[in-house]
């Protein structure tokens, strides 16, 4: 059916509307996604809604697809999938937990989790201002490499540029973006030993 088409050519059926053309897109990457993200998330409901929900949101976004292989795209909407259910699933916990010891607390209910924390630093903090200054193509290496955390591959693939040129961009990127954080003087040490290079 659609074993011998690429996957550029499926997303393009998809796009058309081709409801075959998904189920063979299916066929060929939720079994790795699956895979993928069962090591990122220990509830196998939450991997069994995401993985629904990334093959949904293809469904609706094929036409935004550059063509080539599906792969990188397919993991950047999971992944991003993930942490959305992730954050909602914490918000239940904390609401449920204060609803039972009967002390409703709207602070606590509402607190942001580490992994809002930081995903707020990347978009609002320093880290968002001085990935604001990096040139688009720099900043699209830096997240599909690291808040998506995409392999330089499947980098390579989303963004339709070669593996070697991600490997130069994610490197300049990482010392661009450690000058600018240096220059602030407000950022964590921690955070800037983990970006590595020098200023």
């Amino acid at each position: 059916m659609g074993a011998d088409r690429s996957d550029g050519e499926l997303l393009r059926a998809v796009a058309r509307g081709d409801a075959q053309a998904l189920a063979a897109l299916y066929d060929r990457h939720a079994g790795w996604l699956h895979a993928r993200l069962t090591r990122r998330c220990q509830d196998p409901e939450t991997v069994r809604e995401v993985l629904q929900d990334t093959f949904v949101t293809a469904w609706r976004t094929a036409d935004a697809h550059r063509g080539g292989e599906a792969g990188g795209w397919l993991w950047t909407i999971a992944a991003r999938r993930l942490v959305d259910a992730q954050r909602a699933a914490a918000r239940a916990a904390r609401a449920q937990a204060a609803h039972a010891r009967h002390q409703p607390d709207p602070a606590r209910a509402t607190a942001p989790s580490a992994e809002e924390r930081a995903l707020d630093a990347l978009e609002y903090g320093d880290v968002g201002t001085a990935l604001d200054r990096l040139s688009p193509e720099l900043r699209a290496v830096l997240r599909a490499t690291v808040v998506d955390g995409l392999t330089t591959r499947e980098a390579a693939q989303l963004l339709g540029i070669p593996e070697g040129t991600v490997k130069t961009r994610a490197q300049r990127a990482r010392r661009e973006l450690r000058a600018a954080l240096t220059e602030r003087r407000t950022t964590p040490p921690h955070l800037l030993d983990a970006l590595g290079g020098t200023a």
